[in-house]
């Protein structure tokens, strides 16, 4: 049928809204109304002629409503094939339905609120999920809504056209198993975790149900592959504000916001962090998020080019004063971004329809997903402090390079492995890096490009290693460079040969007894 004239619909809502107007609608164009009591009673308040579900099917709700649509009449009304099934029809007495209007208990706001279980088992919708799934099953001649947001332009569809064609209703029929899908993941993964039935946080099946954050992307990270972001509905930038001014986020910039937001959030605040390519090229922390702005920029001002830039408290006019001062910046990210400094940035020349100014929180703690080929690895988020903080030198740090250490091994997790950050103090109350080299098949390679990006910030600073040093070359060549004290994992079979090395090379040694590989 590629168009189906609606004459009876069934409306069962959880969500009133915009429930009258499609009454309205639909009585306006003869379509006869049947409903359940919540949702027959916001109709009649409209004013509106409705026959009750009891009505039709000769049969009252039963069990407080637990069992009100779950009859033959209702469903047989629903499923039945035309003209095929006509005979079976009239043998049982069940008139057709056209039109399913149906939206689920809310039982993702229940498990949000902290319900008990009792509550929460009584918000598992049965029926409703039945209806929207026999009705998206029959959409070769019924149509269902499972969303408010549809209901305008179903109206006028209807109206314009006198019926609802074949592609609405397998446009509707996909939208409403997508809802069936969703439902049922949040019920696996609210009940696993109430019950105790997966008790490690990693389940023996994983359910995902995400959600599309607006249209496609231009492309993905080149303009031959096709790309779309889409949201674990855990926040970040799932849930992130894009000020209209810029330009529309990319592949690429998503993937740099998410290193920013990373980072930034594991540092002290005040603190702003650079990245790129999804790495940092420059981190500080310090007494204000301007101060640490400057500190972090100085990283490396050249890689600084196209980059992305994050705070970890509110973005206000003296930040922006700085921000304005810098090269070119592909996208800024903070917990929110003041007016003033919304129109600074946007003020300047160039900058006005370009840079994405986006508002975002950390995420809610979740399971880490990478795609691999056939697969994806779940591992937990990487905020492990490390297991001990243990001396191993005969020389221990100065207060000032404990310090700095503890800030550097917070941006070496932030690099790709094998990964080694240079920390120092450029005083006023700062910790900023000076160099980092990650994503190198050798360690002493990744000490040599930190320490070569550092130059003269080198001598004095302290090293951050992501894990363990294999052999004594990468203390030689950080020592060399002027590093003084160094914070690494531990665990190699020449561990002490290292820290004897170290000794003779007056640095200062801490193992922290945890390793941080990002690979």
């Amino acid at each position: 049928m590629s168009q189906v004239k609606l004459r009876r619909a069934l409306l069962s809502v959880a969500d009133k809204t915009g429930l009258s107007e499609l009454g309205q609608g639909l009585a306006e164009t003869d379509v006869e109304l049947i409903s359940t009591g919540g949702t027959g009673a916001c109709l009649r308040e409209a004013g509106l002629d409705v026959t009750d579900v009891s009505a039709v099917t000769s049969h009252p709700e039963i069990f407080s409503g637990r069992v009100k649509t779950l009859h033959p009449k209702i469903h047989g009304g629903i499923l039945a094939r035309l003209p095929d099934d006509e005979g079976e029809l009239r043998e049982n007495a069940i008139e057709v339905l056209d039109l399913v209007v149906v939206n689920l208990y809310r039982f993702e706001d229940a498990v949000a609120s902290g319900a008990g279980l009792p509550d929460l088992v009584e918000k598992i919708d049965i029926g409703g999920p039945a209806m929207l799934r026999a009705a998206a099953k029959n959409f070769a001649r019924v149509a269902i809504l499972t969303d408010p947001a549809q209901y305008a332009g179903f109206l006028a569809e209807l109206r314009e056209t006198g019926g609802i064609s074949l592609e609405t209703r397998q446009d509707l029929a996909v939208a409403a198993f997508a809802k069936s899908s969703a439902y049922d993941v949040a019920i696996h993964a609210a009940l696993s975790q109430r019950l105790g039935a997966e008790d490690t946080g990693l389940p023996a099946n994983l359910s995902l149900q995400l959600t599309r954050v607006g249209e496609p992307l231009r492309y993905g990270e080149n303009p031959h592959q096709r790309g779309a972001f889409y949201s674990t509905g855990t926040g970040g930038l799932g849930s992130a504000k894009l000020d209209a001014g810029g330009k529309a986020l990319s592949y690429n910039n998503l993937l740099d916001l998410d290193g920013a937001l990373s980072l930034v959030n594991d540092l002290p605040a005040p603190a702003a962090c650079v990245i790129k390519h999804a790495g940092p090229c420059g981190a500080a922390t310090g007494p204000s998020a301007s101060a640490a702005l400057e500190a972090a920029w100085e990283g490396d001002p050249l890689s600084a080019f196209g980059s992305v830039v994050g705070f970890n408290v509110p973005l206000d006019l003296p930040t922006a004063e700085v921000l304005v001062t810098r090269g070119f910046i592909e996208a800024i990210v903070a917990p929110s971004i003041e007016p003033e400094a919304r129109d600074r940035i946007r003020a300047r020349k160039g900058w006005g329809r370009t840079v994405r100014l986006v508002s975002a929180t950390p995420p809610t703690p979740a399971l880490a997903l990478r795609s691999v080929a056939g697969g994806l690895l779940a591992q937990d988020e990487d905020r492990a402090e490390p297991a001990t903080w243990e001396v191993v030198s005969e020389r221990a740090p100065s207060a000032e390079e404990d310090a700095a250490l503890r800030f550097g091994w917070r941006c070496v997790r932030a690099l790709r492995s094998n990964a080694i950050a240079l920390a120092f103090s450029p005083g006023s109350g700062l910790l900023a890096l000076a160099g980092v080299g990650g994503g190198q098949p050798s360690r002493v390679d990744a000490v040599g490009i930190a320490v070569r990006k550092a130059g003269e910030k080198a001598r004095g600073a302290v090293l951050a290693s992501d894990a363990f040093f294999p052999f004594p070359d990468g203390v030689e060549a950080a020592a060399e460079a002027g590093v003084t004290a160094i914070v690494q994992p531990g665990g190699s079979k020449k561990d002490p040969q290292v820290i004897a090395r170290a000794n003779e090379l007056g640095v200062a040694m801490v193992l922290t007894g945890t390793r941080c590989f990002r690979h």
